[in-house]
């Protein structure tokens, strides 16, 4: 009989770490448990804070998604079911949909949208095609996902282009340095598994989770700095580091100097 689609184990994505090795009830451990995926649950909402301090509550919606991204994420490992596999995957593509649809440039829509309704209407009707595809070959989605990351450092290097402010390129380059670690980490634990399982050193996807989620610590306020230079021209936005540039850990931000009155 065809296993239940909540059942441990009916996945069809089975990554490198041993499977019930440290408890009865978790299938990855390390994959699961809050070494791994404490970004999400613990920095998202912290920078959420840092973000709403600042004066930008009202942009920082972006970071709301990545919650329910990382309790599914925990959900799929633990189990390793077909409904986790769906619902880690899922989240994320929905979570980019809320993304594009609300701080995708205008200046880059194609030429046939005119509106930002118009482009909801457009990525709402993407998302849900890509949803429904998704059922097709679960095996194959997570490489769809990660390849959007492409078209996302591909609008970065645009906006660079056009940016003078030397801190808004490092930030933009420690972004790309936290995702190329994280991807690699993600290549190496899908196609050497075969090598870390002969070490015994299966924890490639678990360090995925971290530095993924330590790309997306630069990555939103990136986005935010970018969309007040497009929707609140009148303001100036400036990245900073919270609690200071000179510690070795930091959060980073945006504040807004509002534009002075004249009289």
């Amino acid at each position: 009989t065809m296993p239940s689609i909540f059942s441990y184990q009916s996945a069809e994505v089975d990554w490198c770490e041993g499977n019930f090795e440290r408890s009865a009830v978790i299938a990855e451990y390390y994959n699961t448990d809050g070494t791994s995926l404490f970004p999400f649950l613990l920095l998202t909402p912290l920078n959420f804070l840092v973000l709403e301090g600042a004066g930008v509550g009202s942009l920082c919606h972006l970071k709301v998604p990545l919650l329910p991204a990382g309790i599914f994420s925990m959900y799929f490992h633990m189990t390793l079911s077909y409904v986790g596999q769906l619902l880690d995957e899922l989240s994320i593509l929905w979570t980019l949909a809320v993304a594009y649809s609300f701080w995708y440039p205008q200046a880059y829509f194609p030429k046939c949208i005119k509106t930002r309704r118009h482009f909801f209407w457009l990525t709402g009707i993407t998302t849900v095609i890509s949803t429904l595809m998704s059922f097709i070959k679960p095996t194959l989605n997570a490489y769809a996902l990660n390849c959007i990351a492409f078209h996302l450092l591909y609008l970065t290097w645009k906006e660079l282009k056009k940016c003078n402010d030397k801190r808004v390129h490092r930030m933009a380059a420690v972004m790309v340095m936290w995702w190329a670690l994280a991807i690699t980490s993600w290549i190496s634990d899908r196609w050497l598994c075969w090598l870390w399982q002969a070490i015994n050193f299966p924890y490639f996807h678990s360090f995925w989770h971290v530095l993924i989620a330590m790309s997306l610590l630069y990555c939103c306020p990136l986005v935010i700095y970018f969309d007040v230079s497009y929707e609140m021209p009148s303001f100036k936005p400036k990245l900073e580091y919270w609690p200071s540039d000179s510690w070795p850990v930091v959060v980073p931000y945006v504040t807004l100097e509002e534009p002075h009155k004249q009289c």
